[in-house]
């Protein structure tokens, strides 16, 4: 069930989530999804675990390859590496379910830490381990984690996709109807138009997270990291 609501949602966006238009579309009565599921709630909360059950798939994969291919000493501390290699698996599931993000978002906010989606927790615990593990301490822990986590997220919902005005017109500014806008009040929003076109967000993370953890300290290294990559 969950899987025919993320295909739904895939196709036709949020908006198309009903418990009659899951039960149309696996040909069964509305009813019979109370069987499965408490209601529409539950299934926004199923469709958050179903996202974070795919970022910790692909991390736990890529781990399985770097070990496969490690050998040389890490250039950096493996810590910052670690929270690149997660950012890039969330922002991997994302391009797969971009409709699914603001969800993730927005959803765990609203139910109590304890009740989240296991998958959400165990990617939270896994997080926070690292920079224990690190050598920071907990406030800064803390710190570290909710400093990443805003930039991820929020690189990957803002910009994230350009809201189209007119799919058929090919020029930028008509296409996105900014050409509604006076350019003597928004010269600098009109000027910028081509590079929203440029806009490269797993570039843009990428680069943007650099800059955060490099501004970060230093800890040193422990016999966890100097006995391999987490």
């Amino acid at each position: 069930m969950l899987a025919a609501a993320v295909a739904l949602v895939d196709r036709e966006g949020l908006a198309a989530l009903t418990m009659r238009r899951l039960a149309a579309d696996l040909g069964v009565e509305p009813m019979a999804l109370y069987r499965y599921t408490a209601g529409k709630e539950a299934l926004l909360d199923g469709l958050v675990e179903t996202f974070f059950d795919e970022v910790n798939e692909r991390l736990r994969t890529s781990a399985q390859q770097a070990r496969a291919d490690s050998g040389a000493v890490p250039e950096e501390p493996p810590w910052r590496a670690e929270l690149r290699r997660i950012a890039q698996a969330f922002a991997y599931v994302v391009h797969a379910h971009p409709e699914i993000l603001p969800v993730v978002a927005t959803r765990p906010l609203a139910v109590p830490v304890a009740r989240r989606p296991q998958s959400w927790l165990q990617l939270t615990e896994h997080v926070l381990a690292v920079l224990a593990r690190a050598g920071f301490d907990d406030p800064t822990v803390l710190t570290v984690y909710r400093t990443f986590v805003a930039w991820t997220l929020g690189c990957l919902l803002v910009d994230k996709r350009q809201v189209v005005d007119d799919s058929a017109e090919p020029d930028l500014m008509l296409r996105l109807g900014l050409h509604r806008l006076p350019a003597a009040d928004y010269p600098r929003l009109r000027a910028l138009v081509p590079h929203f076109a440029e806009y490269d967000d797993e570039r843009e993370l990428a680069a943007g997270l650099d800059r955060l953890l490099s501004g970060l300290p230093e800890v040193p290294l422990d016999a966890f990291y100097r006995g391999g990559a987490p």
